[in-house]
């Protein structure tokens, strides 16, 4: 796809229809903005924008529609499959700026906000006054804007669902700049095609979210945690079918190993309450009462320890208990970063019943191609977090392994019925792996989507399924 290059006269334009402080050029830009948080992806814009309304972001759509220029929507850069990178360079439109939270609707409980708000601000606003949003991804510095991209999930998915559930309405730029409405504060909808929830884990590429109305709960007014370790994955990873039968339905399942746990005790200087086994289930419980949370928690205390296999069940219920335990699952992912000199991931998602059995596939993976493995996840939806270190690995050498052992994990998903991401995306990272999973006819639908919305393929090109 043959792109304009930007030239002096388009960055003149730009600078007449928004603030020229706003208006960076390429050799002012910072290196941080070729990359998302990972890294593995890089390209630099030519220009970058920080908008700060939909107005603009409008003009900005419809001149680069005109123009025939590749436009890039970023927010924190949190992401981890280059889908914010602009592979083709053209315009990044930084939406940080768009952060208002506009309004906390009690009646239909719905919260409107504007796509630059942060994970953590929306729960700060929130739970001040009595209510709950549920997604819980591990990034709470991510914006809205790009957990509604990617469709984001998270610890708390087993219970309330992912962002999907999660979006009322949305306002949308398309690519020629017209503004949409899509959804809104209605709780049923059947009138049509559902072009909210394609918009919903679409990375970009159809539209640019201005603005979100996400449902929202009174917020639950008790929850307790429970830290159960046991011998081996397989025994950890039996568990959760079983305790997911017991039908009490836990807001997460987390599950951590215990290199990976060391990884989080360096990385934070902090030590977690047990490490004499080789696997955790983390598990967490909320309601509006004491006596149904403490009810369920005790069904699957007892259950594990007398039916499952589990070596004690830990309560985390002090506060230094609960500091070690979340602070250390939620540094995993930069402690794993920080023990290596690169890494890449892989988020594919199994069918619960094959955690274990995948995990014990990349152990053997490791073993294999004499590299570090680590791992976490959400094994109440069988969504695994893996991560490849390079450690001292020559150039050549990572490469070639990193291939090998993608190929390998990805196939195996596929012969357990899994899929390539549960909550990060495709973006450009993972694009090759996604092709090799769907069958033509399906990447043919997602490419004449793409094009209804684009016909000229401007908007965040070159990603998902192109």
């Amino acid at each position: 796809m043959n792109y304009k290059t930007i030239e002096h006269n388009d960055i003149n334009y730009l600078k007449s229809i928004i603030d020229h402080t706003r208006v960076i050029e390429k050799n002012e830009i910072s290196e941080d903005y070729a990359h998302d948080e990972l890294g593995t992806i890089t390209h630099m814009p030519d220009v970058l924008i920080r908008v700060k309304s939909t107005a603009e972001i409008s003009c900005i759509m419809e001149y680069a529609y005109k123009q025939h220029i590749p436009v890039v929507v970023r927010g924190s850069g949190t992401g981890l499959v280059g889908s914010c990178v602009p592979i083709h360079g053209g315009i990044m439109l930084e939406t940080t700026e768009m952060n208002q939270i506009l309004e906390l609707d009690e009646t239909n409980l719905t919260l409107t906000v504007e796509p630059g708000v942060l994970l953590m601000d929306i729960y700060e606003h929130i739970e001040a006054k009595g209510y709950f949003y549920a997604p819980d991804p591990g990034e709470k510095s991510a914006t809205i804007g790009g957990n509604i991209s990617t469709n984001a999930g998270g610890m708390r998915a087993v219970k309330y669902g992912v962002t999907r559930q999660w979006v009322r309405g949305l306002e949308v730029v398309l690519p020629n700049g017209e503004v949409v409405q899509l959804g809104g504060k209605v709780v049923k909808d059947s009138s049509g095609y559902s072009i909210k929830d394609l918009m919903i884990g679409s990375e970009g590429t159809l539209g640019i979210i201005t603005k979100a109305i996400l449902k929202l709960l009174p917020l639950p007014k008790e929850s307790i945690s429970l830290l159960i370790p046991f011998n081996n994955i397989d025994e950890a990873m039996d568990a959760v079918p079983e305790i997911i039968n017991s039908k009490v339905i836990p807001t997460a399942i987390e599950f951590m190993e215990k290199q990976t746990i060391e990884f989080a005790e360096e990385f934070l200087g902090r030590n977690f309450p047990d490490k004499k086994a080789d696997a955790y289930l983390l598990l967490t419980f909320d309601g509006t009462s004491k006596e149904d949370v403490d009810r369920d928690y005790k069904t699957v205390a007892n259950l594990c320890l007398e039916e499952l296999k589990a070596n004690d069940v830990l309560i985390v219920d002090t506060l230094e208990r609960k500091e070690s335990v979340w602070k250390a699952r939620g540094a995993f992912l930069e402690a794993i970063k920080a023990s290596t000199t690169e890494m890449d991931e892989c988020d594919v998602v199994v069918p619960r019943q094959h955690v274990a059995q995948f995990i014990k596939f990349t152990h053997q993976i490791a073993e294999d191609l004499n590299m570090r493995i680590p791992s976490f996840g959400h094994a109440g939806d069988g969504n695994l977090h893996i991560y490849i270190c390079r450690d001292d690995l020559g150039e050549a050498e990572w490469n070639e392994k990193l291939n090998i052992a993608f190929s390998k994990m990805y196939n195996k998903a596929k012969e357990l019925n899994g899929l390539v991401s549960g909550e990060h995306g495709i973006g450009y990272a993972k694009k090759m792996y996604l092709k090799n999973q769907l069958k033509p006819t399906q990447i043919n639908l997602m490419n004449g989507i793409k094009a209804a919305f684009d016909q000229k393929n401007i908007l965040n090109p070159g990603k998902v399924c192109q």
